[in-house]
Order: C-alpha cells, then structure tokens, then sequence
C-alpha cells in the first residue's frame, strides 16, 4: 500500500486540487445563503431580532463546542497517520464520528423544540433562513459522516500508512470546512441580534 502515493506522485496533488475546488464551489452556495441572511437581516432588523431570541442558544454553543472538539479529533487523525500510528488515527476518525452523530442528536433536538413551540420554515423569513442553513449543514455533517465510515472501513483493512494517506487528508479537509461553516452559522443565527 506503501507504494500508492509514491507511484502516482499526482494523484495526492489532484486529489489535494480537487478537495480545494469542492470546497470553493461549497463556499459559494453558503456564501450565497449567508449573503441572503444578511440582507434581509438588513431589510428587516426588527423581525430578525425577535426571531433569533426564540432559538435555544444553549444547544447552539453546545454544538459549536461539539464541533470543534470533532475538528481536533479529525486533527489527531490526520496527524496520527502521517507518522504511521494506524490505531490512533482509527480512534480519531471513530470519536469524530460520535461527535457528528452528537451534533445530529442536539440538533434533532433542537428542532423538536422549535416545531413543539410552532416554529417551522414557513413561519417567517428568519425560521425559513435557520432551517434551509442549518438543514443544509446537517446534510454536508452526513456526508462527512458517510465518508468516515469508509475511512473507518479501509484502516481495518490496512490501506493508510505514512506513506498514503491522501483520502484521510483531503476528508479532513472537508471537515474542517463544515466545522467553519458552523463557526459563522452559530453567530449569525443565534447571537446577533
């Protein structure tokens, strides 16, 4: 397996290429929804205002905590593999896991909240904004999800070393981009009023 990365010396550079270029595409689609959230924010600050008084910050900043220890998780993973300690960065990948399944349940839970007080997408500007955003970042949480399963699937079977480890890099990568787009989301949504 060593020889993977040394035999195609591109193949780590395309995939490095190609992570980049998702992730600019990505920033354009939250970009866009960011760049709506703030101009109607502007259109309609009173509205806005009361809203996000409605949302459960607690839950918020436990996300955001969840979520950023996920991001060091990821981190210990990515460095665990570059220097060839296998198990370590199985640990990694699966208690990054949990903690995106965590972020999933607060969320889920969070949710439950807001329908049970009759607050749904349709109810106004702001909710449709909150669930489209944050619906959005569930979605790109599942998918980072699915990938880690595999990552979690291929060490059992030996295919990462010091020597290749580009798919555990390049998913770092996106997770960290979703961890960041949560860093705006919380603020935005939750504390700015």
């Amino acid at each position: 397996m060593a020889s993977k990365e040394k035999a195609g010396k591109g193949a780590p550079v395309a995939a490095r290429l190609g992570i980049w270029t998702f992730l600019a595409t990505e920033l354009l689609l939250f970009g866009g929804l960011f760049t709506a959230y703030t101009v109607f924010r502007i259109t309609y600050p009173d509205l806005f205002h009361q809203e996000h008084l409605k949302l459960n910050r607690l839950l918020g900043a436990l996300n955001t905590v969840v979520l950023l220890t996920s991001s060091l998780s990821m981190a210990v993973a990515i460095a665990a593999i570059r220097q060839g300690k296998k198990r370590l960065m199985q640990a990694g990948i699966v208690l990054t896991l949990v903690l995106a399944a965590a972020f999933l349940a607060i969320k889920y839970m969070e949710w439950t909240e807001d329908f049970a007080r009759g607050l749904y997408p349709g109810s106004n500007l702001f909710f449709g904004l909150y669930f489209v955003m944050t619906g959005l970042h569930g979605l790109h949480v599942i998918f980072g999800m699915c990938v880690m399963l595999y990552l979690v699937v291929q060490g059992q079977r030996n295919r990462f070393s010091a020597d290749y480890h580009t798919p555990v890099e390049i998913t770092g990568l996106y997770w960290h981009f979703v961890d960041l787009v949560w860093i705006y989301l919380f603020p935005l949504l939750y504390l700015i009023g």
